[in-house]
């Protein structure tokens, strides 16, 4: 080892790695690429392109950061790809930065918990305190808010949305947006009511619960159209503040709502 780089690692002399960085044997760094404090990079990894990570990130072995995307548009352009603090990557996750079609970054929050053979494709927007189950897939431009949870080999469309606080159950194929708090299974995916678990473990009071599960009914059991839906929503947020994300989500166009 010299210093916590093993011998065999090839870092460039140009990254920008804190000091008590630990980096396993051949792994690969890349000239553009920086890593902040506390982070731990096992072996056979590769971190090219600029990447930027922040602090006590730990990448697991055979994980491949900030490759070029896999778009035939793409033609060398300085994109990039942002890791947050605190995330753990685990097995053979493959992350590529973006392109000048988009924002030119993929970009990863904090506290993200992702599974092993994850893949974010170009302009992926990832929150905070997600998790990724094992295979979990993301097309390009792809959104996922905070703490939702990817079940494992969910399948997402591009330019699909997944709302904050919304579950996919194992083998999920996603070609539409995902509202906030939702749960959703199937090829296609359809709503299978509100994530309850998952919120109650997040300290949603009983109150809220029982707010965002009536909200649920008039979004997708009432008969209501969209449009109708909204309103009685917005009517419904005055006493549950809570649906206000999903309020926000909706008056957003993109590909349509799971229905």
């Amino acid at each position: 080892m010299k210093g916590k780089i093993h011998s065999t690692a090839i870092v460039d002399p140009r990254a920008k790695i804190a000091a008590d960085v630990e980096i396993g044997p051949y792994t690969v760094i890349g000239a553009n690429v920086e890593i902040g404090p506390g982070c731990i990079i096992g072996p056979h990894v590769v971190i090219t392109g600029h990447t930027r990570m922040g602090a006590n990130n730990r990448v697991y072995q055979f994980v491949s950061l900030g490759e070029a995307p896999q778009d035939k548009k793409y033609r060398g352009e300085p994109t990039r790809l942002e890791i947050g603090d605190n995330n753990t990557i685990r097995e053979f996750c493959t992350f590529n930065r973006g392109t000048v079609q988009d924002a030119g970054v993929t970009r990863i929050g904090n506290d993200n918990w992702i599974m092993a053979y994850a893949h974010m494709a170009h302009d992926c927007q990832i929150g905070h305190h997600t998790i990724f189950a094992n295979n979990a897939q993301l097309a390009g431009h792809v959104q996922v808010g905070d703490y939702a949870i990817l079940g494992g080999f969910t399948v997402v469309h591009q330019f699909c949305r997944i709302g904050a606080h919304s579950l996919t159950a194992m083998g999920t194929i996603v070609l539409q947006d995902i509202p906030p708090y939702v749960t959703a299974s199937g090829n296609s995916a359809r709503p299978y009511g509100i994530n309850a678990e998952g919120l109650k473990r997040r300290g949603f009071a009983a109150d809220t619960l029982a707010g965002l599960k009536r909200a649920y009914k008039t979004l997708y059991k009432s008969g209501l159209t969209l449009e109708e839906a909204k309103k009685e929503l917005a009517r419904q947020a005055e006493k549950c503040p809570e649906l206000r994300l999903l309020l926000d989500f909706l008056d957003l166009p993109n590909r349509g709502i799971i229905r």
